[in-house]
């Protein structure tokens, strides 16, 4: 005699409602950063893909979104017809030259106002939080007049420093320097270190990493600054690359392929700094934007 035993069979009851409206909404969420993710690499993919194109192909209508044959003569047309490389040499001086100079003076100020107590300390910290109010649009056309008086239009010292001015880096650093223990400044002063030694024994390698992180954020926004280069500097020769780019297309008339090949050549330092610090990039841009 046979036993059958028969198997009820059990239904999965159905996701609450607040779990599926959750799951869909986080659908929508990935469907809406793809599309933004698309929307932002179709513009460097264009790029890149023009400049490789012959110049009858760049103006072809409709447009091909992969070329139909291959042509790298723009990037040899540059090299040889313009000065692209000292472009890139005034860049990657004044962008190195810039970031030095900006984090030594973010830090100097940034421990005066933490650490040393004297006369008009917080009011000197609010002038430099009023340096944010103030875009650089707006003292554009002063500080163009004051380093025209100067007699340092087209010079590379008045395309230097005005851009030394950097109110969030000091108060970024003075956030950081409020953190570390007074204990530690304290016990090196007894022991008879100056300020010099606390700051840059002390201070500042407990805070390598933002300092780190803010130098590559201001060494590739130094590298791509072109309003100030644009409008400081006249003579070809001294031209930083975001502005050479101009010059290639008014010199030698509507030439997409080559103006394109100029914007990838310029492109690359910084996209290679990013894909190697990124972190370090998303730490920066994070304590720029003040969070912790």
């Amino acid at each position: 005699m046979t036993a059958t035993i028969n198997k009820s069979t059990t239904t999965k009851p159905p996701a609450p409602l607040s779990v599926r409206l959750s799951r869909l909404w986080g659908g929508v969420i990935t469907a809406l950063t793809l599309v933004l993710a698309a929307a932002w690499v179709f513009p460097m993919y264009w790029a890149v893909v023009t400049s490789v194109k012959p110049d009858d192909e760049t103006v072809a209508a409709p447009p091909t979104l992969w070329p139909q044959k291959f042509d790298f003569s723009s990037y040899s047309y540059i090299f040889q017809n313009s000065p692209i490389v000292r472009w890139y040499i005034n860049s990657v001086l004044t962008a190195v030259l810039i970031t030095f100079l900006v984090l030594l003076l973010s830090i100097l100020c940034a421990y005066a106002l933490s650490q040393i107590n004297f006369r008009g300390r917080t009011w000197l910290y609010w002038l430099v939080l009023a340096g944010f109010m103030i875009p650089f649009q707006a003292s554009l056309i002063p500080l163009f007049i004051f380093i025209n008086k100067l007699g340092l239009v087209n010079s590379y010292t008045g395309l230097v420093v005005p851009q030394l001015a950097a109110p969030i880096a000091v108060v970024i650093y003075k956030q950081f320097f409020d953190q570390v223990p007074h204990e530690l400044g304290d016990a090196a002063r007894i022991d008879g270190a100056s300020e010099w030694r606390v700051l840059f024994g002390i201070f500042l390698p407990l805070n390598w990493g933002i300092t780190v992180s803010l130098g590559i954020v201001t060494f590739i926004a130094a590298w791509n600054n072109f309003l100030w280069p644009f409008i400081v500097m006249n003579d070809t020769a001294k031209l930083t690359i975001p502005v050479g780019i101009t010059q290639i297309q008014s010199a030698y008339g509507v030439a997409y392929a080559k103006t394109m090949a100029t914007a990838v050549t310029a492109a690359v330092p910084t996209v290679v700094a990013y894909l190697i610090f990124q972190r370090r990039v998303t730490e920066g841009v994070m304590a720029t934007a003040g969070l912790k």
